[in-house]
Parts: C-alpha cells; sequence; structure tokens
C-alpha cells in the first residue's frame, strides 16, 4: 500500500511570527506544567497503585489537551464495554496520541512502546511505572514476552492500547498496518477496537515542533471487533477492515475541509 500524497494541512503552511509566539508560548507553559505533573503521575502510579491512580492519570491528559491550545470531544459507540478489557488499534500522528485519546473512556490504558522510550528523562519513567509494555524493534523471538505481559495487563482488567502503524503520519493519512498486534489480540481473544483521532495532523506533524492552537480534537472508538477462533487466514482481512474504518473517518475529516480524502 502506497502512501498517497500529502494533504494540504495548515500544518505544512510556513509559519508567521505570530505562529512561532504561540508555539513558544505553549511549549513554554506545557513543559512548566510537564515536569512536575509527569513527577507527580510517578509518585501517585508508584504509591496507590495503576488504578488508584487512573483519577490523577485522567486529570493529566485533561491539562496536556488545553495546554496546546486545542479543544476536544470524543465519539464513543455504544457497544464499547467500559468494564471490559481489549485491544486500541489508533491511529498514530504526533506525541500527544496517548493523552487526545485517553477519556475518551474510562478503561485503565497499558501501551505498548518502544523499550529506547523508557530511557527518555522524565517520561521514560512515568511510562513505565504507569505500566507500559516494552516492545524492542526489530528483535525476533519476543513475541511470547510480549504476549505474557499483555495477559498479565488484560488480567488487571487493563486494556491495551497499540499503534499498528509503527510511526506518525507524514501525510495525514493513515498509513499502513503491521499485522503483529492484530495476531497477539486474536491470541489473547480480546476484541479489536478502532481507535481514531482527527484534527491532531494540524495541531502539530511530524518533523516539526511548532504547535497550532486552535482546532479541535475528536476521538472516533468505534465498536469492537470479536477476534476469538480467527483462524491466521482470517487475521488479514481484519486488519484490512480496521484500516478501512479508521481511514473513512480521517478522509471524511479532511473531505470536510474541502479536501480529497
Amino acid at each position: 500500500m502506497s502512501e498517497l500524497p500529502p494533504v494540504p494541512s495548515e500544518s505544512l503552511q510556513k509559519p508567521s511570527l505570530a505562529d512561532y509566539a504561540k508555539s513558544a508560548a505553549l511549549w513554554a507553559a506545557g513543559l512548566t506544567y510537564f515536569v512536575p505533573a509527569s513527577a507527580g503521575m510517578v509518585l501517585t502510579c508508584a504509591t496507590l497503585g495503576l488504578d488508584r491512580s487512573l483519577a490523577y492519570q485522567r486529570w493529566y491528559a485533561e491539562w496536556v489537551i488545553r495546554l496546546t491550545g486545542s479543544k476536544w470531544r470524543a465519539h464513543v459507540h455504544p457497544d464499547v464495554d467500559p468494564k471490559r478489557p481489549c485491544v486500541f488499534v489508533h491511529n498514530h500522528t504526533n506525541h500527544f496520541d496517548f493523552v487526545f485519546m485517553h477519556n475518551a473512556t474510562p478503561h485503565y490504558k497499558r501501551g505498548l512502546e518502544l523499550e529506547s522510550h523508557f530511557k527518555y528523562p522524565v517520561y521514560g519513567q512515568m511510562m513505565k511505572v504507569r505500566g507500559g509494555i516494552a516492545v524492542k524493534p526489530g528483535v525476533k523471538g519476543q513475541t511470547p514476552e510480549v504476549l505474557a505481559n499483555m495477559r498479565e495487563a488484560l488480567k488487571d482488567g487493563h486494556a491495551i492500547l497499540t499503534f499498528p502503524e509503527g510511526h506518525r503520519t507524514t501525510t495525514g493519512r493513515l498509513g499502513p498496518f503491521r499485522k503483529g498486534v492484530f495476531f497477539l489480540a486474536r491470541d489473547l481473544e480480546m476484541p479489536v477496537v478502532p481507535v481514531t483521532v482527527t484534527g491532531a495532523y494540524e495541531m502539530m506533524r511530524k518533523g516539526s515542533l511548532m504547535i497550532r492552537p486552535g482546532h479541535t480534537m475528536t476521538v472516533h472508538v468505534d465498536a469492537p471487533i470479536e477476534t476469538a477462533g480467527m483462524s491466521d487466514d482470517e487475521v488479514p482481512q481484519l486488519v484490512d477492515r480496521v484500516h478501512a474504518q479508521m481511514s473513512g473517518h480521517i478522509d471524511d475529516y479532511w473531505r470536510a475541509k474541502g479536501w480529497p480524502g
């Protein structure tokens, strides 16, 4: 599947001096918040435990969104059971993806993270203590370990958050999916829940640190898709189905702006 040309998003336009000033102010406010709030996350998770720290995490996500100058809304399918663990499959746009989708459902969400991310100052400690599951890129034979860690998370009643594109979009569109997380979901007999966030590419795109305020982040949480009993031959069909569903939300967003989907 080849990527289509980038959409003519605002994020691709040359910034004005006012744009630079706004972005700098948002970064300054955000970093002033991020360091103590992330330290608070580490302390809260370590002392209260993961489930009892959820209220703090919801507050944390809400304020990160506010400090990007963005608005937020969510459309959640009524079949999504807040008490049933699942595997969320999310499009990948920028570093704020997790906080944009976090409060859409009340699940405790533990992400599949590149192992290298846990080495980042502040962020790495925060993601590790809140239960992130390490994945080693390009290393064969790690599936049993990842599967075991996912199984433990699900036993705790936690959902798993995955980004099957494997990298942030460079076009504003949905990139091709890697199939691995879908096979893992099938092996765990867990439902796959597609999550698509629109608006984030205009707020900040890969390759730029420019934050452009004033956009609305819309989180689409679609109906769960059962995977129990699927054969290996049926999993690629699931991948295509989820990709088409998520692409539809993104294409509709761009068409609403008068741009081709």
